[in-house]
């Protein structure tokens, strides 16, 4: 991964609590978040006293070059919110620039909390489809903005083998959203979702409380 080829934007833990209908329970469980990149939860999640890690490919760069690359780029997805308005739902922000505020405001939390994350093991340079991590390490693995939103550019193949892997590492899986870039269902839904049953594993597709990108409210969870 090259730098300049990073876009990054981070979500506040509110996004995560209502995208993954998190639980007090739930947040009491062994939680590791796939794709986080510049997201502020783990570090709210971590000032509760609560056990998170966190991988990216993007934590490969220092809080100085991630907050470099913030700062150049900012602007630039600020201005195609705005051509693809409509696109969304904007009851919880009234704009893009208030949408934007509330991205910043993750974006440093992230940034203050990063650098001391990732000596305590936080942040970890990993990603999917293959990670190191031991069998059942997890309680709950959450998948943000990546698969199936980016079914044009991952493959089916890659989305079986990043469900699986994620099987392997954690008791129950959250994906959440189900559409893709056009706002349509991703037809990997479907297909992931058969795999899981026929491996005897328990899918559920549940309609959650946060609703920003059109018909963008439904998670996937798979249970072991």
């Amino acid at each position: 991964m090259k730098l300049e080829s990073v876009i990054p934007w981070g979500r506040t833990f509110e996004e995560y609590r209502r995208m993954f209908q998190l639980t007090e329970t739930d947040l009491t469980k062994l939680v590791i978040g796939i794709g986080d990149g510049p997201a502020s939860f783990n570090a709210e999640l971590h000032r509760m006293g609560r056990s998170v890690v966190s991988i990216d490919p993007i934590y490969a760069f220092s809080a100085n070059e991630i907050a470099s690359r913030i700062e150049q780029t900012y602007e630039t997805v600020i201005d195609q919110m705005r051509l693809n308005a409509s696109d969304y739902n904007w009851t919880d922000f009234r704009d893009e620039q208030g949408l934007g505020a509330e991205r910043m405001r993750a974006m440093k939390a992230f940034l203050a909390d990063y650098e001391t994350g990732k000596q305590e093991g936080r942040y970890r340079l990993e990603s999917l489809p293959a990670t190191s991590f031991p069998d059942q390490s997890f309680d709950l693995a959450l998948c943000s903005h990546l698969l199936f939103l980016y079914s044009a550019h991952l493959s089916e193949a890659f989305h079986w083998q990043a469900v699986r892997e994620m099987l392997r590492i954690a008791d129950e899986v959250r994906i959440f959203p189900l559409v893709d870039l056009t706002n349509q269902l991703s037809p990997f839904v479907k297909t992931v979702s058969e795999d899981c049953r026929e491996r005897g594993l328990k899918t559920d597709i549940i309609e959650v409380p946060y609703h920003f990108q059109k018909n963008g409210n439904q998670m996937l969870v798979i249970r072991n």
